[in-house]
């Protein structure tokens, strides 16, 4: 059970920034030559950067703070005597999903500094807890309903915040200074390439989360600039505050690059080709739907024995054993209940009789998924299965890892192997390809390619869409094949 305060600090992703940082980042942004006239913290909590920022720019003629939080706010405008020209600072109780920031940037004139700490919470973070500190429910990022509906319209509160600000102070002089998640970051400047809201004087400088905030997340500030002029969507990356030598990372063909270097001289083996990438089989039912065999017993999730045809039973390797090599002794199967997706599966009941029984037996546990994508779907139903789920040889990466080991995967006991929703794969119908395409990958340009893509901080840093950039069709030509080669003697030198 969620105690009341635990609630709140998860529905409003209170995370407080200590005086220290609000200071050393104020110091920062003076150090970057930004001198703003105006400053606005549209979050403003107890009042960190308001401090800081009084202290750190005395030119500034208007300090706004926002603040759901009527105790907060009473806290700073008990301590606003301490702060120098406190005259200037204008403290509003309000809600940023409704406070009107049109009306409040058509009146401001001269340049705006933007700083603070937006919420660190999800929106299905927030719905798990009943929380409505939330936008309106709207898919903004556009993803297709699949996408959607399995999850990839879960966002981040403080992702929307930002593009909300950027929509209403785009075309001002504007500089944002916020903390968030390295992702949340990432994201928020590729919707500013895809949507070609111009940034310039852009870097992300990486804070200890665990730190400052007791989170395990990385993290970092987020300065940018808005600047209608700029057409080089490029940004730098700084290990922490103090650093002076980043890394420069940008934006091609759409996608984030992390290494630039690497993908400008290999992004000719950038493209669909004609093998796609796909993932493991969804149930959201590991209790019922896969087993172990445990000596002579086959035993669910839930600690059952239980007897059932081989019929719908297929050997699983989950993402874990993918990761580390686990895949010649297996002894997990998982029950694929469907040939392609939206099949029916009242012929279980004729075919497998036991298993019908058995899925009828858990039917509370499977009817009461909650995915939207088992709505108006046949009993039992799962996803991410089609013919290539039934292929003899498929080449397959956990997503979840940091590294790019893939796993050549024949039958076992005559049967195709499935794996978990973790796991991406190719199928093959033929052992031939399935070595000459795994060799492929193995390779040094395979390698430098599809690691160029990959922000390895993420939680799931290998994604099908990076996959599935790389064109191996284009790889297996005679010129990619002379790279390899030569290549190959360098790296063995």
């Amino acid at each position: 059970m969620i105690l009341a305060t635990q609630k709140k600090r998860i529905e409003y992703g209170d995370f407080q920034t200590p005086q220290e940082l609000a200071q050393k980042i104020c110091r920062k942004l003076v150090e970057h030559g930004i001198n703003p006239e105006i400053i606005i913290e549209p979050t403003c909590g107890v009042g960190a950067f308001v401090e800081a920022a009084a202290h750190a720019f005395p030119n500034a003629r208007k300090i706004i703070g926002l603040e759901i939080n009527p105790d907060y706010l009473g806290h700073l405008r008990n301590r606003l005597v301490q702060f120098p020209d406190n005259d200037r600072i204008n403290l509003i109780n309000g809600d940023f999903f409704k406070f009107n920031w049109k009306e409040l940037s058509r009146n401001l004139k001269g340049t705006i500094l933007i700083v603070g700490n937006f919420p660190w919470v999800t929106n299905s973070q927030q719905g798990s807890i009943g929380g409505d500190n939330l936008p309106d429910k709207t898919n903004f990022q556009n993803h297709s309903g699949f996408d959607a509906m399995t999850g990839k319209s879960n966002f981040d509160i403080s992702e929307w915040m930002l593009i909300k600000t950027a929509e209403q102070f785009h075309d001002q002089n504007t500089y944002i200074a916020m903390l968030c998640k390295t992702t949340v970051a990432r994201k928020f400047l590729k919707y500013l390439y895809a949507h070609k809201l111009g940034f310039s004087k852009t870097g992300l400088f990486s804070i200890d989360a665990k730190k400052y905030f007791g989170a395990s997340v990385e993290a970092c500030l987020l300065i940018c600039k808005f600047d209608a002029t700029a057409n080089n969507y490029d940004y730098d990356i700084y290990e922490n505050l103090d650093s002076k030598n980043p890394y420069r990372v940008g934006h091609r063909k759409g996608v984030t690059i992390r290494d630039l270097e690497s993908f400008e001289r290999l992004a000719h083996l950038y493209g669909n080709g004609t093998h796609k990438w796909r993932s493991g089989i969804k149930h959201d039912c590991s209790e019922v739907m896969e087993l172990q065999k445990v000596g002579n017993n086959l035993v669910n999730g839930l600690g059952e024995i239980v007897d059932l045809e081989n019929t719908f039973l297929f050997p699983l390797l989950k993402g874990s054993d993918i990761a580390n090599n686990r895949t010649t002794d297996i002894n997990r199967f998982s029950l694929v209940t469907q040939k392609i997706v939206g099949e029916p599966t009242h012929f279980i009941r004729h075919l497998a009789p036991k298993t019908w029984r058995y899925l009828e037996k858990h039917s509370s546990y499977l009817d009461k998924r909650k995915s939207k994508i088992y709505k108006d779907s046949p009993r039992f139903s799962i996803f991410g299965v089609g013919s290539y789920t039934f292929t003899p040889w498929k080449i397959a990466i956990c997503g979840l890892y940091n590294n790019l080991d893939f796993r050549l995967i024949g039958k076992r006991d005559g049967k195709p192997v499935v794996f978990d929703d973790t796991v991406y794969f190719l199928s093959f119908d033929n052992e031939e390809e399935a070595n000459r395409i795994h060799e492929l990958l193995m390779s040094p340009i395979a390698q430098d390619f599809l690691s160029s893509l990959i922000f390895w901080d993420e939680k799931r840093p290998i994604k099908t869409s990076i996959l599935n950039s790389l064109n191996l069709d284009q790889m297996q030509g005679k010129q990619i094949l002379k790279l390899f080669e030569k290549k190959s003697k360098k790296y063995k030198a």
